[in-house]
């Protein structure tokens, strides 16, 4: 399973030894209990010999070798315990061994089950991937909660910085979750891009671009952030006299001598000084701060070099244009001298049309403070300064300039362009998941409240409606408040929804059935002028969920069209459905290969802008007008595919329309599940009326005055607790067993599952209802009590009834084989 992950596939994974330092085989421990055994009764007999003799001082000497015998090989044993049936080492070390990336394996909590020889390297050893070795503690919590948003999300990534024997570097860290019951982890640690890039420095210094440049005896040098050398051609070891080995590792301020003339002197290996003439590259990364390393071109100061600076310049200017990254030179007049390519494509002009100084190129607001820091820089007064500027034209993300002073010949600073619109759009995701978040855990607590308070309202109508018959003059008002309790229902269940937190109802169900019902309703929403077309596939799957969320979804996107294409136009929805092949083709690496059930919303409406299109399910991004959007639309549609186990993706074209594409993984029922289903629609209760003892226990009085009249009146005597510890006080009181318990989740002091597990420790066999206003599949991580049934909050007196009728009636189960909360 780790074999077929690596290479791409991400599956399940069975526990398997450390590599490195591994527990023994099955089998070993067996062995030793057995000859501890064996040692441990020959003494025992050699004491008792003893003793019977009369021989004491040999009883005495037996009986204390029988005790260490014991005690070293109960040591040994408790600290080599068996490692569980799984995969086998042998497999795990051939699989992640072939790796080249750091590769370890851990369960859900971050502790390390197997790992690869390269993350021994890497890593120091074989730690925890929290305990990465030269990673700072403070820095650690970005690695909690990269897991933590990988066991949500399905992958994350993050980079450390790690300072190890004095030499700082960074490692991205990708986490992925693998899909197998106990939860673990899949771990890959590599250098991170600006390493590599130094490392390719290192490469270029060493190699061929370094030989070539030896054979015009240009030196190339490449430093580290420090100032190390790192390596070196072979014109530095000509020029300097020093074998091209020797100089690797040396500090460049003890290789070179700036005089008080600006003049550069290389210290030679005879002693004396070697004038030189030294341009200095350095090494950025995106989010600016000190440079990483340093590329350094240095050119031996002879009577000859004037001359042949011309075919020198050639080759230093071929050099440079094949950099990766926009690089320029400016005289001390500030014009520019050398424009490199990368330099040109990145701020958008044609190499025949440079400009003459740097300020040509920069919004009018930001080109008076770029013009001053040329100046100073060239001149001499500043050695070095970042600036951020905007380019002109239509281009709103602004750049990065470094500009350092070098002065050599007509070239007096270097300007290094870098583009930081990658690395600020990544600042800004990782700041709107983490507002995203927050709004989440603050849409949950709101709910919470919401629901008791509409439970409450729901309940004192549906009680006050059985008083009153349709022709009564207060059934209307009271239906209307009824009506109305349930509208605000529906808002919470949206405020969820965009939080993924709302409960789903799950049903396996067709896809076209679903849309056939809605077309009507989808038919009235879109008008006369817009054209509704449906077109279904043959042979689609079932998938399951929640037809009311579905239909939520499908009707968000239609009214998003028919806004979009201003009242005229087409709107397109087809189904298909797509296989595991299909599916690695459309380039969605967080999407499983699977069979889907594909549904694709199609308008012909003015399209989404390439820049909005990424921001779209973001909760309250709206493009539309101010009044007529709340951007909570799109983002509910995602909460509720996402929550649904499907994926979501929007694809436009500006003028041309717009197509979002849900894919709903084909659920596949087994026989126990199809069994169970229809057992439940014979068994349907139609008469809520019964008898038995109810013991509910909700720390909300409304609540738990409405649901106790409600039952009582069904016939059922009714027991209420107004927290856990209260709830076991009137249980040991009883001479009886209750029939049911009726338990609110959160509670302060005792909550509803601890409540559950003292009260089944005397009552095995106790039927329980979970009641909560917060989200099912919340609940589900955090409840771990079998054999259970969830009722969320809001729900009518008659939603409460059958529940309760239905649980007293179903037979007891076997609370060992079950471990899911059931409802």
């Amino acid at each position: 399973m780790i074999a077929r992950w690596f290479s791409g596939e991400e599956r399940g994974l069975e526990s398997a030894g450390l590599v490195g330092g591994l527990p023994p085989e099955p089998g070993s421990t067996q062995v030793l209990w057995v000859a501890a055994t064996v040692v441990t009764l020959g003494l025992a007999s050699a004491a008792l010999i003893g003793w019977s003799t009369g021989i004491w001082e040999v009883s005495i000497l037996f009986f204390a070798l029988m005790l260490a015998a014991g005690g070293v090989a109960y040591a040994w044993a408790s600290g080599h315990q068996e490692r569980p049936a799984g995969v086998s080492r042998a497999l795990v070390r051939a699989a992640i061994d072939n790796q080249p990336d750091a590769v370890a394996v851990t369960d859900r909590m971050g502790a390390l089950v197997c790992a690869n020889a390269a993350y021994g390297q890497m890593c120091g050893g074989y730690p925890s991937p929290f305990e990465l070795a030269g990673v700072e503690p403070e820095a650690r919590s970005p690695l909690e909660r990269v897991a933590e948003q990988a066991r949500r999300d399905g992958i994350a990534l993050v980079s450390v910085t790690r300072v190890v024997e004095g030499r700082q570097s960074e490692l991205d860290v990708t986490c992925r979750r693998a899909d197998d019951p106990a939860g673990h982890l899949l771990w890959r640690v590599r250098p991170s891009e600006r390493s590599l890039t130094l490392a390719g420095v290192v490469d270029v210094a060493a190699g061929h671009v370094g030989d070539w440049l030896s054979q015009a005896d240009i030196g190339l040098i490449a430093a580290d952030g420090d100032g190390r050398v790192l390596a070196v051609n072979a014109a530095c070891g000509r020029i300097s006299g020093h074998a091209a080995a020797d100089l690797t590792g040396r500090d460049l301020t003890a290789l070179f001598i700036l005089t008080e003339s600006s003049e550069v002197l290389l210290r030679a290996a005879d002693g004396t000084s070697v004038p030189v003439r030294l341009a200095e590259i350095p090494l950025m990364g995106q989010g600016g701060g000190d440079p990483y390393g340093y590329v350094y071109l240095l050119l031996r100061e002879t009577a000859n070099t004037v001359a042949a600076s011309g075919a020198v310049g050639d080759i230093v200017h071929g050099l440079l244009d094949s950099l990766p990254f926009g690089f320029a030179t400016v005289d001390r007049d500030s014009r520019f001298r050398f424009i490199n390519r990368a330099f040109t494509a990145a701020v958008g002009i044609k190499p025949e049309a440079t400009p003459l100084y740097p300020v040509d190129l920069v919004h009018e607001e930001d080109a008076s403070m770029l013009a001053e820091v040329v100046r100073s820089v060239s001149s001499g007064r500043l050695a070095n300064r970042d600036v951020q500027v905007r380019l002109k034209g239509n281009r709103a993300d602004p750049v990065r300039l470094s500009i350092t002073h070098i002065g050599i010949g007509e070239a007096a600073a270097v300007i290094a362009l870098r583009d930081d619109a990658e690395q600020r759009r990544l600042q800004q995701q990782i700041t709107q998941a983490t507002k995203m978040q927050a709004v989440g855990q603050l849409a949950g607590g709101i709910a919470h409240d919401f629901n008791n308070i509409l439970t409450a309202i729901i309940g004192y109508c549906d009680l006050m409606l059985l008083r009153h018959a349709p022709g009564d003059a207060d059934f209307g008002d009271l239906n209307q408040i009824r009506q109305n309790a349930n509208r605000a229902a529906n808002l919470v269940r949206q405020l969820l929804a965009f939080s993924r937190q709302q409960t789903l109802r799950p049903q396996v169900l067709q896809v076209s059935d679903v849309l056939a019902e809605l077309s009507n309703l989808l038919k009235r929403l879109m008008g006369e002028t817009i054209t509704l077309n449906m077109i279904h596939g043959r042979n689609l799957g079932s998938v399951r969920a929640d037809p009311g969320q579905l239909e939520q979804v499908i009707v968000n996107l239609a009214v998003n069209a028919r806004d979009a294409m201003g009242g005229a136009g087409e709107l397109t929805i087809r189904t298909y459905q797509v296989g595991p092949d299909d599916v690695k083709t459309l380039g969605y690496q967080i999407m499983p290969p699977a069979d889907y059930v594909v549904i694709a919303v199609t308008d012909t409406g003015h399209g989404i802008p390439k820049e909005h299109l990424g921001k779209i399910f973001e909760p309250f991004f709206t493009t539309k007008e101010v009044g007529k959007g709340t951007g909570l639309g799109l983002s509910t549609v995602y909460g509720i595919v996402k929550q649904t186990g499907g994926f979501i993706f929007a694809d436009s074209e500006v003028g041309r329309g717009t197509t979002f594409t849900i894919y709903l993984p084909v659920h596949v029922a087994v026989a126990e599940e199809q069994a169970a289903e229809e057992a439940r629609a014979r068994d349907a209760v139609v008469d809520t009326w019964g008898h038995g003892t109810v013991l509910l226990v909700e720390d909300e009085a409304m609540v738990r005055a409405v649901a106790k009249r409600a039952l009582e009146r069904k016939g059922y005597n009714v027991l209420t607790a107004n927290n856990g510890e209260e709830a076991l006080e009137v249980m040991e009181g009883l001479e009886a067993q209750v029939d049911l318990l009726i338990t609110d989740v959160v509670m302060p002091s005792m909550d509803g599952p601890t409540l559950v597990h003292h009260a089944r420790e005397r009552y095995p066999d106790l039927k329980i209802i979970f009641i909560s206003g917060y989200a099912e599949e919340q609940l589900r991580r955090s409840i771990d009590v079998p054999d259970v049934t969830f009722l969320p909050k809001p729900f009518s007196v008659q939603e409460l009834a059958e529940a309760v009728r239905e649980v007293i009636g179903r037979k007891p189960a076997h609370h060992e084989s079950s471990n899911q909360l059931n409802g």
